[in-house]
């Protein structure tokens, strides 16, 4: 269903009590709102604050097949990939995940007086259902969704923080993540993101604007 400038407005609205609330930092607050107004359908604009709460009737009807930028078709072909990496270990350093790498079953991440990212936008995964375990001691991970995954957070800080800005569900036939664990004088966020070709196709929107 095609969205109207009232739909864009509403969801625009959202974003702005989001980040007033503290609920989006300013870096996603304009990507959102970004891709907020230059949203052609509806279910493009309830990818956007879904994992927000919103007044009832606030965000706008989803039609199925609309809720995100990935289809089941699409999913299909990045579901049973054979696990690239099982774990993550940072210790007075750091590591990353990113890119096309395939997650296992269950993925165990460990940083102390170190940091590392876990980036699932362009992840492929070896099951539907997998588990992200996430443990920190006076370290930090961050853990990047995109906006059409099922996200449940788990996780516990303790005298840190496990922040949770990614828990939803996504669209039909995705797959289902967990992220676990708990922070010890650290920190651990989970977070969702916009894929690297949806930020190319609204910077290249904006540009053909001005």
């Amino acid at each position: 269903m095609r969205a109207s400038d009232a739909d864009r407005e509403r969801v625009a609205e959202v974003l702005r009590e989001a980040v007033a609330e503290g609920r989006l930092d300013m870096e996603e607050f304009d990507e959102r709102l970004g891709a907020a107004y230059t949203s052609r359908t509806q279910g493009e604009l309830q990818v956007l604050v879904r994992d927000l709460p919103a007044a009832a009737g606030t965000a706008p009807m989803v039609l199925p097949g609309e809720r995100g930028d990935a289809s089941p078709a699409s999913w299909a072909s990045r579901i049973g990939v054979p696990a690239t990496s099982k774990g993550a270990f940072a210790f007075w350093g750091g590591f990353k995940r990113w890119g096309q790498w395939s997650v296992p079953r269950v993925f165990t991440s460990f940083a102390m007086w170190g940091g590392g990212e876990i980036d699932l936008r362009e992840a492929r995964f070896a099951e539907r259902e997998v588990t992200i375990r996430c443990v920190t001691i006076m370290g930090g991970i961050v853990v990047k969704v995109p906006n059409d995954l099922h996200v449940e957070v788990r996780g516990v800080g303790i005298m840190g923080g496990f922040d949770d800005k990614a828990t939803g569900e996504g669209t039909p036939g995705s797959p289902r993540v967990t992220v676990t664990g708990f922070a010890l004088m650290g920190g651990v966020g989970v977070e969702r993101k916009l894929r690297r070709a949806e930020k190319e196709r609204l910077r290249g929107e904006r540009r053909k604007e001005l």
